[in-house]
């Protein structure tokens, strides 16, 4: 059986009595087309099922519709959700998005990822991971693509979205500190992860300047299970009564290994942690965190990726998206001393 013959834009043409160049003004919406000649053409358009071929008419407008998302690790939440709030944005503003995850975000592999989303002919590239591996001298940029990069201290080099760690932190401990607590212990997540740092800086910052010391840091590596190796060594610790997490899932370590040893939370400990995952009002005892707009976070990364498409400029800079203490049963006044 012989393949039905695609339908093409002069047969559009015939059918609706106009010229080529008409059908293709009304395929690119061009606004040279009067109404009722418009609408003959997408009459004609909708009787023969003619589909307009995108890539030609990408390159002929030099756009594609396109955003690329360079990501390292979907098995993070904050990553996950960032991605998933990107490609709703996306679709909203009528762009598509390509994917390149990245299994180790090293200097090449980032560069190769560049390289393909340059091939797939992309209009902006999105980034999400850390911005030391965006060395502007050995990964160079595609020529006439715009970048974003979300969660990042790289707002000198490019235009960054993040949530505003340092404050999401400071109410953190403001809050444990406000109970009557003498002093708060951080388990930090990464060493070489910005968000970590910024967190830990904020909690040691926060503590200075309320005049409280600062315990020895403890280092996760966000999951729950660096946080219940960190907990069992916290349950030892008589004059721990209130916990920084850096993260909800290492929060989520520390509550059963509080509970594993008797420690009652927030009777005996207080715990806080970060991110406010959608499980952490179901943790046992619910979970008091510090919540992020990973949604907005997204948003803002098409919306600053398609400006700087739209105006031909390269800009830098950080926007915070602000963060909010959300106080649950995992937090109490300090016991008697």
């Amino acid at each position: 059986m012989a393949t039905p013959r695609r339908v093409s834009m002069a047969d559009v043409a015939r059918l609706a009595g106009v010229s080529s160049q008409t059908v293709s003004r009304v395929s690119t919406g061009s606004p040279d087309v009067v109404d009722s000649t418009r609408e003959q053409v997408l009459a004609a358009m909708r009787e023969l099922g003619y589909r307009p071929n995108s890539a030609a008419r990408a390159l002929k407008l030099g756009a594609f519709r396109t955003i690329g998302v360079i990501l390292f690790s979907l098995a993070s939440t904050g990553n996950s959700r960032t991605l998933e709030a990107i490609a709703a944005q996306a679709a909203h503003e009528g762009y598509a998005i390509t994917l390149i995850p990245l299994a180790v975000p090293t200097q090449d592999s980032v560069l190769g990822a560049f390289t393909r989303l340059g091939e797939l002919a992309v209009d902006g590239i999105i980034v999400i991971m850390e911005v030391h591996l965006l060395d502007a001298a050995t990964v160079p940029l595609p020529p006439n693509v715009q970048v974003v990069v979300a969660d990042s201290n790289g707002g000198d080099l490019y235009s960054v979205v993040d949530s505003d760690q340092v404050d999401g932190a400071r109410q953190a401990v403001t809050h444990l500190l406000d109970l009557g607590h003498r002093t708060v212990w951080h388990v930090t997540g990464p060493e070489d992860s910005f968000a970590s740092n910024r967190r830990a800086d904020a909690w040691r910052q926060t503590l200075a300047a309320a005049g409280r010391p600062a315990p020895p840091l403890l280092h996760g590596d966000w999951s729950a299970e660096s946080g219940y190796r960190a907990g069992q060594l916290l349950a030892d610790e008589p004059g721990c009564t209130a916990v920084f997490a850096a993260n909800d899932q290492m929060a989520l370590g520390i509550l059963r290994a509080l509970h594993e040893r008797g420690k009652r939370v927030p009777h005996d400990v207080s715990v806080v942690g970060f991110d406010d995952v959608p499980e952490a009002a179901s943790f046992i005892p619910p979970l008091t965190t510090v919540h992020q707009d990973f949604a907005e976070v997204g948003r803002r990364c098409v919306q600053g990726v398609l400006r700087q498409i739209e105006r031909g400029t390269h800009e830098t800079g950080t926007t915070l998206v602000p963060t909010r203490l959300v106080v649950r049963a995992s937090t109490a006044a300090a016991p008697p001393s």
